[in-house]
């Protein structure tokens, strides 16, 4: 009797949590209502290991991560409920100060625009060395060192040469190298990268997550990758999660997920993306509109776009069921969702 190896992998020991997100809530008030952005998000995120965070624009990725990070504007946004727990400890009750001990210098953020969030009236070295200055006490020239040792682990060319220029004189994939550098300096143990290839063309992209992959290894830190472009996160990811209006509606590891997607939304996700092989065919595209987080739906909040929509999807809302080793899925037909893809 044989095997399959894809199957029946040995069971690998549980990692201790460097980050823990339980039951997270986020609302925006708004002249308009209040919109739920976050509906009861829980994740974890190990040492070492990458969870992806993927879902339409609109479906809490970044509002999560900023909370998380504590730079959740307020008002209008406020965190109305669950725990953000950093290696045990609960951030959403630490002090302003405390929290901005961890931030920085335990975890920090990429942002997806770089130009927009470097100081464009500052050189880079001034930027990336104020990190050294604040949290490090270090003087301007040793400051300055550092941040010629950052451009070049990066690979910055001529980091020594370009230290004293603007964000203006850099194209977008070295900006966004930048970005990376200044989330690395004080090496922190989890880093959140939103939407980190926004705007670049396909062989920086690789090129910007081949170093994500390469500093990770070597500094073994946590990584939470927020994006809605599936192909950008398949050899990078050890598990995804699927959002969709502020609520996880799948969790699986990467290649179970894309082999056998467990929820409707993912595999409209899945089957959106252009192949090689349907070449000449129309491309597959979920219908209908995310739904207004002011208004959203009774029931699943996918049931308005969803094919497999049924009375139950309409009145109750699905919680997240065991649909294997390590997934989850929020569906109340995720089996004949996972034995559809099959």
């Amino acid at each position: 009797m044989t095997t399959n190896p894809e199957l029946e992998q040995p069971e690998q020991p549980e990692q201790p949590k460097l980050l823990d997100v339980r039951d997270l809530k986020v609302e925006f008030r708004t002249r308009d209502g209040i919109a739920k952005a976050v509906n009861g998000v829980t994740y974890q995120v190990a040492a070492g290991q990458t969870l992806a965070v993927l879902g339409e624009s609109g479906s809490g990725k970044s509002v999560t991560a900023q909370a998380v990070m504590g730079i959740l504007d307020s008002p209008p946004g406020f965190v109305t409920g669950g725990e953000i727990l950093f290696q045990g400890r609960d951030l959403l009750t630490l002090g302003r100060e405390e929290r901005r001990r961890v931030r920085g210098a335990k975890m920090a953020m990429i942002f997806q625009d770089a130009l927009s969030s470097l100081n464009p009236v500052l050189s880079v070295g001034a930027q990336l060395g104020e990190m050294y200055q604040v949290h490090r006490g270090l003087s301007r020239k040793a400051a300055r060192g550092k941040a010629v040792e950052l451009m070049e682990r990066v690979g910055i060319p001529a980091a020594g040469a370009r230290v004293g220029d603007f964000p203006h004189q850099f194209s977008g994939g070295m900006r966004q190298r930048i970005m990376i550098a200044m989330a690395l300096a004080l090496e922190p143990e989890l880093i959140i990268a939103d939407e980190p290839t926004t705007a670049l063309d396909v062989t920086v992209q690789a090129q910007v997550m081949d170093l994500l992959a390469q500093l990770q290894r070597e500094f073994h830190m946590g990584l939470i990758l927020i994006t809605h472009d599936l192909g950008v996160v398949a050899d990078v990811a050890d598990t995804i999660a699927v959002m969709y209006a502020g609520r996880i509606v799948e969790t699986a590891p990467v290649h179970q997920l894309y082999k056998a997607p467990a929820h409707p939304y993912t595999r409209g996700l899945l089957d959106s993306i252009p192949r090689l092989d349907q070449k000449g065919r129309t491309l597959y595209a979920i219908k209908g509109l995310p739904p207004n987080l002011t208004a959203i739906p009774p029931g699943c909040p996918f049931n308005p776009r969803c094919p497999l929509a049924r009375d139950v999807c309409r009145t109750d809302l699905p919680p997240l069921y065991e649909a294997g080793p390590g997934r989850t899925s929020a569906c109340h037909f995720w089996k004949e969702t996972l034995d559809g893809a099959r």
